[in-house]
């Protein structure tokens, strides 16, 4: 057989979508996972779903028409003329037909590359529908022809991403996955490799409410400097050049009082219409943004349970004999979990609350059971904004990679059923 060329890593979240090949440390594009086509049932900016109308056209003009799209941000510089759509959301595939075309300008047009000579390693979020696996099998072998697939949960991948990090020369694949993106939330447990999905939880708090509560503060301080199609841009922008966690939210709003020349900043912005320069204030935004994660109140009624707490609901719904590792093992993945300081403060309060609980069971039983403490552990490292990619991308870079694909001949023979469960890597070392 003649040399092998590298796997193709898919990861394609509800915000952005990272491709790239097996190997490589970084994904080689990052882009919107959103898609502009010219059929009618594009609603302009809101993405409406597609109706059965033009689901219909779609195969009755399979001619010029359906080759003229764009991915990422060429569609959203089309948005004018062209409706835009989200074939994902909350991380499920929500329209296959746009799905099918955004992987195909992913493959032809970004990485250039003929997909039959290559593996493809996708990623699918917790708890997919079996349903959901065949489609993508589907459309992978029958109209991509390609060599073999992988469907990877992204949750395992992410703790992979955490090995280079752990300095540790064993594979571990216990542990508690925080994923935070755009769209959503996940807090996941994996023992073993597999994910423990009765205990899994959804938070509905992620990067896209941290930029849309920052504009909340800047309206309500009557930022007037900002034009008003630039505001979220602009939200966007200082959430993610100047917000961290503090420690303590109180002492944070004394400090900025006491010495506020050292903790405000000033961004500078230029007129999306106008191209004129304006200066925005940057104050306590900085650290109540991220703030909504530890003390969700703030922002919203409709959720309040901080995440801290959350992770710790889920540790303890976990089978006893689990639940060490998984403390001892808490990994960050996603965008949102860049936040300065972030892994540090989810480390405190996890690890208040665990120790809060030993000593009330201790004092319960009159002193006389001894516990051995549990060691609460979270893992921030240096790959974490694109952890399920750079995860994909090591897995897919072992030997036995390959043993664990679906193959094209497989498929072929059994069917796209054959997706409906995948070998896990859990027993590599093994």
């Amino acid at each position: 057989m003649s040399m092998r060329l590298p796997p193709v890593i898919m990861d394609n979240g509800t915000g952005y979508t990272k491709l790239g090949f097996a190997g490589n440390n970084n994904p080689s594009f990052v882009f919107p996972t959103v898609i502009a086509t010219r059929d009618s049932s594009g609603t302009g900016v809101s993405g409406g779903s597609v109706t059965a109308k033009s689901s219909g056209s779609l195969a009755s003009k399979r001619g010029i028409e359906d080759l003229d799209f764009f991915i990422g941000n060429e569609a959203l510089s089309n948005s004018k003329t062209y409706g835009l759509h989200y074939p994902i959301r909350h991380g499920q595939i929500d329209n296959w037909d746009q799905m099918e075309r955004f992987w195909e300008q992913s493959i032809f047009k970004y990485l250039r590359c003929e997909p039959e000579d290559h593996y493809f390693l996708l990623t699918e979020p917790p708890l997919n529908a079996p349903e959901n696996r065949e489609q993508t099998a589907e459309i992978m072998f029958e109209s991509f022809n390609i060599q073999g697939l992988y469907i990877a949960v992204q949750a395992v991948l992410a703790l992979a991403a955490s090995w280079s990090s752990n300095k540790a020369t064993d594979f571990v694949l216990t542990g508690t996955v925080v994923d935070s993106g755009d769209g959503v939330t996940h807090v996941i447990p994996v023992a073993e490799g597999y994910v423990i999905g009765s205990s899994i939880k959804h938070i509905p708090i992620a990067g896209r409410d941290i930029t849309y509560f920052v504009q909340q503060l800047l309206r309500d301080r009557n930022e007037t400097s900002i034009p008003p199609e630039d505001s979220l841009k602009v939200a966007e922008k200082i959430k993610e050049l100047y917000s961290y966690v503090c420690p303590d939210i109180v002492n944070e709003f004394k400090r900025y009082d006491q010495e506020g020349d050292k903790y405000f900043k000033k961004f500078q912005g230029i007129h999306s219409v106008t191209g004129q320069p304006y200066e925005v204030d940057v104050g306590f935004e900085r650290f109540l943004g991220p703030e909504i994660f530890f003390n969700p109140e703030i922002a919203s009624s409709d959720f309040l349970t901080p995440l801290p707490e959350v992770v710790d609901n889920v540790i303890q719904s976990c089978p006893i004999d689990t639940r060490r590792g998984l403390y001892k093992n808490i990994v960050l993945s996603g965008g949102s979990t860049m936040f300065k300081d972030f892994g540090k403060r989810l480390q405190r309060d996890i690890k208040r609350t665990v120790d809060g609980r030993i000593k009330k069971s201790e004092e319960l039983s009159g002193g006389l059971i001894k516990s051995t403490p549990i060691d609460v552990n979270v893992i921030s490292h240096k790959k974490q904004r694109y952890a399920v990619w750079y995860g994909g991308s090591l897995i897919a870079n072992m030997g036995e990679f390959y043993s664990y694909c679906h193959s094209k001949a497989e498929y072929e023979e059994c069917g796209p059923s054959i997706c409906r469960h995948n070998r896990v890597f859990g027993s590599m070392n093994g």
